[in-house]
């Protein structure tokens, strides 16, 4: 009798799972499903279409941006839904740079201003890690002020890189979009990408305002099980809000000073009464005897809700003791009236935020003037017991680098300690403590240092003669600066060797080399060889043609892109010499090259760059080789030569001299310890057959044809 139900639930079971594919993230109409805060970025996009469907509208969406992390699988989650986007009338669309990228979504909302529109509006998403931000500060002005469709909208999604983890600065972008005067929702989780995206396109709609969605890497590279439904969250649309004439969205012709007004009459008070309304800013936590508020926001909600649980403070213990939390949604621009009510009767308040002041700035502000008899105390970054703190002084919770549980906990609990101290707490803190304290002790110190990958062309590309130097830009080249090839200081994207148009003039200094990657001399770095031609400086840009923007994943170019073109580009522009550097120079027969360009060996880029450093004015050397994991992944697909050959150490020859590791800088030759001392070995598992470690004199080197490895 036991038997039967417990047959019946594994049939149920085996037919549930066998209904799971990789493909309901983007197909599943409503349920769960798991996905990454990247994938519900594009899922959203559909969501928005099926609502827009539901409510009789017919509107079309856009993606455009530039990769980089955190955001940098956007493109390649959209390139793979490519059926599904085609599906929802959504169109992707990669930036060769981010601000043609939001020039792009700009455009779209310009689309019903024309009597041949397609559709009823476009929605559209921008995307982009914080300096892509920063450079388009003057597109997000442009566009914000001009305004939105009616039935179009505007999400420009910020990836902040607060630790600069991959990244050559930290950042936070909430101070560029308010500066640009746009809203900025501040997600927790992956279920809120979903959730705020249709907010974010509802608030735009109403609004005729650009909204900004900040990402972080431990949401929007985590991934969660999410309630996908297109109802599953009904803005409410505001309906008693004054509106000017002829209302908020975009339209032509439009005078510059009637943007001005409009936004600062009108639109950012209507996102703040959105806000309102859908109650995106909220009270999680709540107590009848009030005394001490938390005001966090995104990822620090998330820090704060581990803290209180550090240290064994629940909900009902929080109502107890007098705990108010609060959850702000949209942090800039803050709402009054909700915080206001959380602020009722508090003695002090925290706000707990990542990096620099955006929303303890605006409490103050907001509460400065709000019935100075109960105006609770307003402290986050530091304490300033009403004397200035020097530069140097001790912060709470410090502008840097990231917050962390821990950090947060300590200080939640230093500050209720003047109302609610109990054992348990003592206790938790004492765990905290400890492990401080451990980690804090002497050790041994343990780096993980960013490498060139086994048959990186940099390995080579980036070496200078004895006597010169190079100066490094954004691209896995970058990593040069760390290794021993003369490399120092670099440049934001694009601006690759131009801090040696404003050196030249006052050293003796005569010339230096300027890497330059292929994906970032697409992206605007043409414009700075533009500008030291313009200058006329004596420089050799070395251009890295990996054929791949490996940095970010192994994306292909936005576009055209090949040494031909980059050839005929460079003479078009004036440079006084150039010349093809490549590990196959035979896959140029046949190819016809600008006047003068000459195709050559990198065995002789030593020699080469020696002659180039002489050239008065600026000369270019196309480097040619693809980039290693390229080859790797090709290979696995079958669309890459595979020589059919491979390099093996003989170790009882080998005298372990290291000289092939100097000849190839390459990590897959790796020390090999035996009974007579260290060795050398080529670890075949990540050998990408680059065979430059066989360009060293040693007679230990075997060369097998046709062998393979055994498993």
């Amino acid at each position: 009798m036991t038997a039967l139900p417990s047959t019946l639930a594994a049939d149920a079971l085996a037919d549930a799972l066998q209904k799971v594919s990789l493909e309901d993230k983007f197909t599943l109409p409503r349920g769960r499903v798991y996905m990454s805060g990247t994938q519900a970025l594009v899922r959203m996009m559909m969501l928005q279409r099926e609502r827009d469907v539901a409510a009789g509208l017919n509107t079309g969406g856009f993606i455009s941006g530039y990769r980089g992390s955190p955001l940098g699988a956007v493109d390649q989650t959209a390139v793979k839904a490519k059926e599904h986007l085609d599906k929802h009338h959504i169109k992707f669309q990669a930036g060769v740079n981010e601000e043609l990228a939001a020039t792009a979504v700009w455009g779209t909302q310009q689309v019903n201003l024309y009597p041949d529109a397609k559709y009823d509006g476009v929605f559209a998403l921008w995307y982009g890690q914080g300096p892509g931000v920063d450079r388009c500060a003057d597109v997000f002005k442009h566009g914000n002020m001009a305004g939105t469709s009616k039935n179009g909208g505007v999400l420009v999604i910020a990836g902040d890189d607060h630790a600069a983890k991959s990244s050559t600065l930290p950042h936070q972008s909430e101070h560029i979009f308010s500066a640009c005067i746009i809203p900025t929702l501040n997600p927790a989780s992956v279920q809120e990408y979903l959730d705020f995206g249709i907010h974010g396109y509802a608030m735009s709609r109403y609004s005729g305002l650009w909204v900004g969605m900040k990402a972080v890497a431990d949401t929007v590279e985590s991934s969660a099980t999410v309630v996908v439904d297109k109802d599953r969250v009904n803005p409410i649309i505001p309906q008693d809000f004054p509106l000017p004439e002829g209302g908020v969205s975009i339209r032509w012709p439009d005078p510059w000073l009637g943007q001005e007004r409009r936004m600062h009459d009108y639109k950012i008070y209507m996102a703040m009464e959105y806000a309102r309304v859908n109650k995106l800013n909220e009270m999680i936590v709540d107590s009848p005897r009030p005394r001490f508020g938390i005001v966090t926001t995104g990822k620090c909600y998330q820090d704060t809700r581990q803290a209180l649980e550090d240290l064994g403070i629940d909900d009902k213990l929080a109502a107890e003791i007098g705990l108010r939390v609060f959850k702000v949604g949209m942090s800039w621009p803050l709402e009054p009236e909700g915080i206001r009510q959380f602020a009722e009767g508090l003695d002090e308040i925290l706000v707990i935020e990542e990096k620099r002041q955006i929303i303890e700035y605006q409490l103050k502000e907001q509460l400065y003037n709000w019935r100075e008899d109960v105006r609770p105390r307003v402290i986050g970054k530091f304490d300033m017991k009403g004397e200035w703190v020097k530069p140097h002084g001790e912060w709470l919770l410090p502008a840097y680098y990231e917050l962390n549980p821990a950090m947060i906990a300590k200080v939640i609990a230093a500050r209720i300690a003047k109302f609610y101290v109990s054992d348990q707490i003592k206790a938790r803190l004492a765990v905290i403590e400890a492990k401080d304290q451990a980690l804090a002790k002497p050790g041994i110190e343990l780096q993980r240092t960013p490498y060139f990958c086994s048959g990186c062309p940099h390995n080579t590309s980036t070496k200078v003669p004895e006597g010169s130097r190079a100066v490094a830009g954004i691209g896995c080249h970058f990593m040069s600066v760390w290794m021993d090839r003369n490399t120092n200081t670099f440049t934001q994207m694009g601006g690759e060797g131009v801090p040696w148009v404003g050196q030249s003039p006052f050293t003796n200094e005569k010339h230096i080399f300027a890497n330059l990657g292929d994906g970032t001399y697409f992206h605007s770095g043409i414009l700075a060889v533009r500008q030291s031609l313009a200058a006329g400086v004596n420089i050799t840009y070395k251009i890295l043609y990996n054929d791949a923007v490996a940095m970010t994943g192994g994306q292909p170019h936005d576009g055209q892109l090949s040494p031909h073109d980059i050839a005929n580009q460079m003479l078009a522009e004036g440079v006084k010499k150039m010349v093809i550097v490549t590990d196959q120079p035979e896959k140029y027969a046949g190819v016809t090259l600008p006047l003068g360009v000459e195709v050559k060996h990198r065995d002789g880029l030593d020699a080469i760059q020696r002659e180039f450093r002489e050239v008065q004015g600026t000369s270019v050397i196309i480097y040619d080789q693809t980039c290693a994991a390229e080859k790797r992944r090709r290979r696995k697909r079958n669309t890459f030569p595979d020589p059919n050959e491979r390099v093996v150490i003989n170790d009882l020859v080998c005298e372990g001299c290291g000289d092939c590791s100097v000849q190839s800088n390459c990590v897959s030759v790796a020390p090999l310890e035996t009974e007579f001392g260290r060795k050398r070995t080529i670890d075949q598992s990540s050998c990408n057959k680059d065979f430059s470690c066989v360009k060293g004199f040693c007679p230990s080197f075997v060369t097998v044809n046709g062998g393979q490895l055994r498993m």
